[in-house]
């Protein structure tokens, strides 16, 4: 049971990684949006819903929550002490790498030794 629970943690932590990096670029493309409108004394209200009709933020955020669900499932069967570990880590592993693969500035090497030693610390916490 704790294999299928652990395959089920690794792909969360993969949707998530990959939606916090598309995320940030849909964030980016919001305050794009936002410093090139006439500077208006708007509410924060407002501002959000810019936010909100950005697809490429919207659609991703979606994703990541259907993701959060799926964790919270995960978490009925499985021991948090195992769960929180393995999701969060692949998590920060998976948007290092989306990161790089979308081409966001980042030092590659760093970034790639820091995922392996990440994926070291799941496989202790798997075993």
């Amino acid at each position: 049971m704790v294999g299928r629970d652990v395959e089920k943690m690794v792909a969360v932590g993969l949707v998530w990684g990959a939606t916090n990096a598309l995320m940030r670029r849909g964030a980016i493309i919001w305050d794009e949006a936002l410093k090139s409108s006439p500077q208006t004394n708007t509410g924060q209200l407002k501002k959000w819903l810019k936010l909100v009709l950005i697809w490429q933020y919207t659609l991703p955020f979606l994703i990541n929550l259907s993701a959060s669900a799926t964790f919270f499932g995960i978490l009925i069967d499985t021991p948090i002490s195992l769960a929180v570990p393995v999701t969060n880590a692949t998590t920060f592993a998976a948007t290092a790498v989306f990161g790089i693969i979308l081409g966001e500035e980042t030092r590659v090497g760093l970034a790639l030794f820091g995922t392996l030693l990440i994926l070291l610390g799941v496989y202790v916490c798997i075993i």
